[in-house]
């Protein structure tokens, strides 16, 4: 259901539905990169009360993803020390560190074994009930408000077209799809980009020359005064390579999420039989040596010209490609990018363990690559 684990028929309405009310709700438009600057500030601003002690950047780095993705489904973002939001951030969490775990590849493989078995997959059913409980709750909040003509978020926009649609005994338009759809974008949005700038500051730290050229970028362009915005990021190309770097690197989603063949088809000389989970392997692009000069390596230099521009690499696909294409790629790189930049603006990064001793391999790699756990301190400028 949903949109991330839809089959092909429940993909085809729910995708382009969620794409256009998405996109009514500020999505790639000007609101939205106003109020991705208005969450940076709200970030740096927790960063800087930190008062330069160091510290896991995991949850404050969700939040502040979260609130943006919170924003357009919800109607509304959430204070950082909201104890409600604390819990259902810990409970995606958990959940996404669990399917990434050696337990969840098991019970993904043989779930009908598994779920009769003891260990820690068992929580992760759990923690998905917990956030699916959530969302019905403000699903419910939300009907009892409901003005058909004055939609205030996603959950609003898609109660209206089921109430369009009840007559159709055949509508992908239910409570079940609601749940599910908002789950999927709520996941996407929040633990895809937190986990790619946590990623991002672990590589910063094992690299601090990376960083002090970014400062001197964001310097030239920006001073210390002047708050980014998307049309910076054409004047910045080492910053602009970093971030694609940083994405390539990490690797997030090395399978993507797995598809089904809707009929058999022929494929290299192999017959993949209808109703075959057919996983996209991102990692074999992303990593591939005949694309990348040094694919093992993390090299902004994969992204620049001989003169220092930025340069484009058609194997650069952290959002998969085709129809499948991640309906939040323009978001993402509006996030990273402003994300990124505000806080180097403000700050400089610092770690009790000496670079040459930082780890940037994954801690877990299957379903998404999550990287070491760590502590940092954000020295103000």
């Amino acid at each position: 259901m949903g949109i991330s684990f839809a089959n092909e028929e429940n993909w085809k309405w729910m995708r382009p539905f969620s794409l256009m009310t998405l996109k009514n709700f500020g999505m790639g438009k000007k609101g939205i990169e106003e109020r991705i600057q208005e969450e940076s500030y709200f970030l740096v601003e927790q960063f800087r009360n930190t008062k330069e002690l160091p510290f896991d950047p995991t949850y404050f780095l969700s939040q502040a993803t979260s609130n943006v993705i919170c924003s357009i489904v919800f109607g509304n973002r959430f204070e950082y020390d909201d104890s409600e939001f604390h819990l259902l951030l810990k409970m995606m969490n958990e959940s996404i560190r669990l399917i990434s775990s050696f337990w969840g590849q098991l019970y993904d493989v043989f779930s009908s074994i598994m779920k009769y078995l003891p260990g820690p997959h068992n929580e992760i059913s759990q923690y998905l009930k917990g956030l699916e409980e959530y969302v019905v709750k403000k699903v419910k909040q939300n009907q009892e408000t409901l003005d058909s003509n004055n939609p205030r978020d996603f959950i609003d926009s898609f109660l209206i077209k089921m109430e369009e649609e009840k007559q159709h005994s055949s509508s992908h338009f239910h409570m079940k799809n609601l749940v599910a759809t908002v789950l999927s974008i709520f996941f996407a949005g929040t633990e895809t980009m937190s986990t790619t700038l946590r990623y991002g500051f672990l590589i910063l730290l094992k690299y601090p020359e990376i960083e002090e050229k970014l400062h001197e970028e964001i310097d030239h362009v920006l001073g210390r005064e002047n708050s980014p915005c998307l049309q910076d990021r054409s004047k910045m190309p080492y910053t602009n390579a970093v971030i694609h770097e940083i994405q390539r690197f990490c690797d997030l989603l090395p399978l993507n999420l797995p598809r089904e063949t809707i009929r058999d088809i022929q494929f290299q000389g192999y017959t993949i039989p209808k109703g075959t989970r057919v996983f996209p392997s991102l990692h074999s692009v992303l990593w591939d040596p005949t694309k990348f000069s040094s694919p093992e390596s993390f090299n902004p230099g994969h992204f620049l010209d001989e003169n220092g521009s930025f340069k484009k690499n058609d194997a650069f696909m952290p959002f998969s490609t085709g129809k499948h294409i991640c309906l939040g790629e323009g978001l993402a790189r509006m996030e990273l990018f402003l994300f990124l930049v505000s806080i180097l603006q403000n700050f400089t990064l610092k770690s009790d363990v000496h670079p040459k001793d930082i780890d940037i391999s994954p801690a877990l790699s299957s379903f998404v690559s999550i990287p070491q756990i760590y502590k940092l301190s954000f020295l103000p400028r």
